[in-house]
């Protein structure tokens, strides 16, 4: 049987070095009902909501129909409404294309997940018991640019650019291609309460050890970097 890594570890790592506020979430997606994970109970406004109550130390999993009262996140998690709900994307994505928020001819690019989960898990990552497809984590500008250059050095970058609208397409994107960061989007802001100088990277749970593994040079890298620069601007800047 084969040892899980010590989440534990990687989320201290990943809090200490990038100065997070919030836990990193881990999310897994399975083709079966966890036996050691509650089920949600309740109702939430979007599937990002459920990042928030993971983030603020809760571990559940959620089964498609949890999901229904996000028509966008179901479309980016391949869940299919039920016919007396499936008008609601329709009329969200009006929505969105009335006030100009949106292209119809964007909805195709918008990457999905190939199929659909019978459960999801969301747990705070060092709290995890299922191998995370994904990890999101919330930082500000600075502990991106190390995460970043962590993903880069462990070869775990994707070559995608910075992901807006909707936030949730992050998860599915990383899982295809790579670590990939998000601006976020208005609707995510609202429901997760992020602050407005933060943003998202989405770690596969694949890379995450050798991710983390590279963030130490990295940070330490950037430590060294920051003093030679200030150095060379106090010599070399006149105005």
């Amino acid at each position: 049987m084969k040892l899980m890594p010590d989440y534990r570890t990687l989320e201290t790592q990943l809090t200490t070095t990038l100065g997070l506020s919030r836990r990193p979430v881990a999310v897994a997606f399975l083709d079966r009902a966890p036996e050691a994970v509650e089920k949600f109970e309740g109702v939430e406004p979007s599937g990002c909501s459920f990042w928030r109550l993971a983030a603020e130390g809760r571990s559940f999993y959620t089964e498609p129909s949890d999901h229904y009262n996000c028509p966008v996140g179901s479309y980016t998690f391949n869940i299919a409404l039920p016919d007396a709900r499936a008008a609601e994307l329709e009329g969200s994505l009006k929505l969105m294309t009335d006030i100009g928020y949106l292209r119809m001819e964007e909805v195709p690019g918008i990457p999905r997940l190939a199929a659909t989960p019978a459960a999801i898990v969301y747990a705070p990552l060092g709290d995890s018991v299922e191998n995370p497809d994904v990890v999101m984590v919330v930082a500000r500008a600075a502990s991106l640019m190390l995460l970043q250059e962590a993903a880069q050095r462990a070869g775990a970058s994707a070559a995608m650019p910075l992901l807006a609208r909707p936030t949730c397409m992050a998860i599915p994107a990383a899982m295809s291609t790579g670590v990939v960061s998000s601006v976020g989007c208005m609707g995510n802001r609202v429901y997760t309460n992020i602050g407005d100088d933060e943003l998202y990277a989405a770690i596969p749970g694949k890379d995450l050890a050798r991710v983390c593994e590279a963030l130490g040079t990295i940070a330490q890298a950037n430590a060294t970097l920051k003093q030679y620069h200030e150095a060379r601007r106090a010599q070399l800047a006149t105005a």
